[in-house]
């Protein structure tokens, strides 16, 4: 099972808080903190239709290129664990009509303080745990 965490997110554009879980994805690389939230899941937190702000911008994938609306710091996002919770970081959304589930990008899983210490078993800590710590993914939760 890949590593998946349970975020907290909550729009900036109209406040409204969604817990969900996310795929931790070290493939989707950009220069700032971005999550990809399926078109569902954004229609719940009040960016789809897109705001006038949101750009159509194309993203190179393993399986070709493809256009989703960008919206610059549009959602607050927090790692929840029953025994804490990570800092609130701002990031972009990027809204996909083809994905089904949250993607954290390699930025906003870094700045989460998210460490991957099994890619396949899911294992997983908070960079300022314990060294002995290890955290277990969640199931996904699917969008659509």
């Amino acid at each position: 099972m890949p590593v998946r965490v349970r975020m907290r997110l909550r729009s900036l554009l109209n406040n409204r808080v969604i817990e969900t879980s996310a795929l931790v994805n070290s493939g989707f690389t950009t220069e700032r903190p971005q999550l990809l939230v399926p078109r569902k899941l954004a229609e719940e937190l009040g960016l789809w239709p897109p705001p006038p702000s949101a750009l159509l911008v194309e993203l190179a994938t393993a399986g070709g290129p493809i256009r989703n609306y960008l919206v610059y710091n549009a959602v607050e996002v927090q790692v929840v664990e029953p025994d804490r919770c990570s800092k609130t970081v701002v990031a972009d959304a990027i809204i996909s009509n083809v994905e089904e589930e949250v993607l954290v990008n390699d930025v906003l899983g870094e700045e989460l303080g998210i460490v991957i210490l099994g890619l396949a078993s899911g294992r997983w800590r908070f960079a300022d745990d314990p060294p002995n710590t290890v955290r277990k993914s969640y199931p996904p939760q699917v969008w659509v």
